[in-house]
């Protein structure tokens, strides 16, 4: 996730010689480098011009899934030639394999992009224009019209050497829906380190979750980067993200999102297409970068947000207003360790924070004596939860409370009662969470409801479900309201998604809340769900009236399908399926744009 790559701006921030006589054809050195791949073959597509539609239509394609030849994986899909490599960057692509080699190979299968990029998680190895679907099943509801848009990694050249999950460049899978039909097209994140490895033909900086394992790598790698830097290759003022994670609609912009770096642009066009305007700091006045995971109040429409770092403060909360114009900053000296803070959520009146123990290692002893990323779990430190006024002018107002053993990546929602005395937190609890960045099929998240006792300090919580569940969403006009339902993806294990469940939370302390549940079926696996109101235009209408939407890949049959499914239905019934003319990868946080939002874009 660039998510967790927030180290790369935040806790990493500003941080053969193939000769063209010499060099071999350049898939050649790459591919024998990885042995796992998707070996995608992909039907004849008919050229635009012949057709008097703009978009593209194809048959449905074959997917093979293998981990023996990635070679046969580039031959058979029709990549574009990479760039002739100048000397310097030959020299330099030289060293990193020296590195990635002899002094930092990909040992652990967190970083084996054998193991990483195996199945669906690989990369589909070009983009995709707006391209006609099918639908197989039922039909597309009026309330769906606009996009379905889904962000996630994709590294645009195939890793070399240590490679982690969330270290892609960012891809965009949008599904435009208009008048009971769809396109689908996918387009990477134009970023400054997407364009600038695309000009150079190799990648040139840093996989911050991969590349710095342990001392003489960090070394290695910090002083290659350094040497580019210097010589001109890149310039990390304009920005090292990767925009991977999430996007968020507010101030009638369209973000791509990923915490190490600032917000790009986006722009979805009326034929489905996806343009990159570009990083965006909201007229000079947002500095590094912001969180994936923005939150916007439906009914004022401010939006809050917040940014964290290596060196204090080490987080930093702010907001938008209506208009997105952005307000002062308010630093947090009180978090006093450089917590990773990937989500946080908000009430009518508060803002809530959690310091968790997963974070910077701050023993460097550590580092230099058993290697490994540098953000780590620091199993002795004490999860607190942070609750500011949402208008605060300063971190006087804060109030911490220790919460033993409640560590959050994300918050799915919370709210004010007994006027404003408390609060109620949702959030799934990470139950080992020093397996998060190394071991994710032996994370389990439980979902728990926490009560804080403004006054008096008492918190009390209790699970509302005993299963694997992260990537939770509800309906969005109830963000920071008191809400009834979520619907959360079931962890098969962690990071593939078998099933979506539905819980009422306002049932008893000691029930399950599972009021409905779909399983994709064997070999079938999904993404985060997100629910689209039936009628948002109506105030009256119930809250769980609307439709849960989501990727779902086939891994038998190599077949990537849109579901919509009926969010009253106790099997949550599915009402729609639109087969994809290509495969989706597994990825991040979605979002839908409803049509009339997307016609107000800037």
């Amino acid at each position: 996730m660039d998510s967790l790559s927030s180290s790369s701006s935040s806790f990493i921030s500003t941080f053969s010689l193939h000769l063209s006589s010499l060099r071999r054809p350049s898939s050649s050195p790459r591919l024998l480098r990885i042995n796992s791949a998707v070996v995608e073959e992909r039907s004849p597509i008919t050229n635009p011009s012949d057709s008097n539609d703009h978009r593209r239509t194809s048959s449905k394609p074959k997917t093979l899934h293998n981990r023996t030849n990635l070679h046969t994986s580039l031959s058979s899909s029709p990549a574009k030639p990479r760039p002739q490599m100048n000397l310097a960057t030959s020299l330099f692509t030289t060293v990193e394999d020296v590195i990635n080699t002899f002094i930092d190979p990909p040992s652990r299968p967190s970083v084996d992009p054998k193991h990483v990029l195996s199945d669906n998680f690989a990369p589909v190895l070009d983009e995709l224009p707006p391209t006609d679907c099918e639908i197989i099943h039922g039909s597309l509801p009026p309330s769906l019209n606009g996009a379905y848009i889904r962000n996630g990694p994709n590294p645009q050249f195939l890793p070399r050497g240590p490679y982690h999950l969330f270290d892609g460049d960012g891809m965009l899978h949008a599904i435009r829906i208009n008048d009971g039909k769809a396109t689908l097209c996918s387009r990477y994140v134009k970023t400054y380190k997407y364009n600038v490895e695309k000009q150079t033909g190799a990648p040139v900086m840093p996989n911050v979750f991969s590349g710095f394992n342990g001392v003489t790598a960090s070394v290695a790698r910090g002083a290659l980067s350094a040497v580019r830097v210097l010589t001109g290759q890149f310039n990390p003022v304009n920005g090292i993200g990767l925009a991977n994670t999430s996007l968020a609609f507010f101030s009638n912009r369209l973000f791509a999102l990923g915490e190490s770096d600032l917000p790009y642009t986006v722009r979805l066009t009326e034929s489905g297409d996806i343009e990159t305007i570009g990083r965006h700091d909201f007229d000079g006045k947002l500095a590094m970068s912001m969180t994936a995971h923005p939150k916007t109040d439906p009914i004022t429409g401010e939006t809050f947000a917040f940014r964290y770092g290596p060196v204090p403060p080490f987080l930093t909360y702010f907001r938008f207003d209506s208009a997105g114009r952005k307000q002062r900053d308010v630093p947090i000296f009180s978090m006093t360790s450089p917590s990773f803070l990937h989500d946080f959520a908000i009430t009518e009146r508060n803002a809530i924070f959690a310091e968790i123990q997963l974070g910077m290692r701050t023993n460097p002893m550590d580092f230099v004596l058993e290697g490994g990323s540098p953000v780590g779990a620091d199993k002795g430190k004490t999860p607190r939860l942070g609750v500011i006024p949402k208008y605060a002018g300063d971190e006087s107002e804060i109030k911490w409370f220790e919460v033993p053993g409640f560590n959050i990546i994300h918050a799915i929602n919370a709210w004010d009662e007994d006027d404003g005395n408390a609060v109620v937190l949702i959030a799934p609890n990470i139950m080992s969470i020093e397996h998060t960045l190394e071991r994710m099929d032996l994370v389990h998240a439980l979902v728990e409801k926490v009560r804080i006792d403004l006054v008096t300090g008492i918190v009390s919580r209790h699970p509302i479900s005993a299963r694997n569940l992260d990537f939770a969403v509800i309906n969005p006009a109830f963000l920071g309201r008191r809400s009834r339902y979520v619907y959360a993806a079931i962890g098969d294990p962690m990071p593939k998604i078998s099933g979506v469940v539905k819980l009422e939370v306002s049932k008893g302390d000691r029930d399950d809340c599972t009021v409905a549940r779909r399983m994709y079926g064997p070999g079938c696996y999904g993404g985060e769900p997100f629910f689209v109101a039936r009628d948002p235009s109506d105030p009256e209408a119930e809250e769980d009236d609307g439709y849960v939407v989501t990727y779902v890949h086939d891994e038998v049959t190599g077949e990537s399908k849109f579901l919509v499914m009926d969010s009253k239905s106790p099997e949550l019934e599915i009402v729609a399926a639109v087969r994809l003319p290509r495969r989706v990868p597994y990825g991040f946080h979605g979002l839908f744009v409803k049509e009339s939002d997307l016609n107000k874009q800037r």
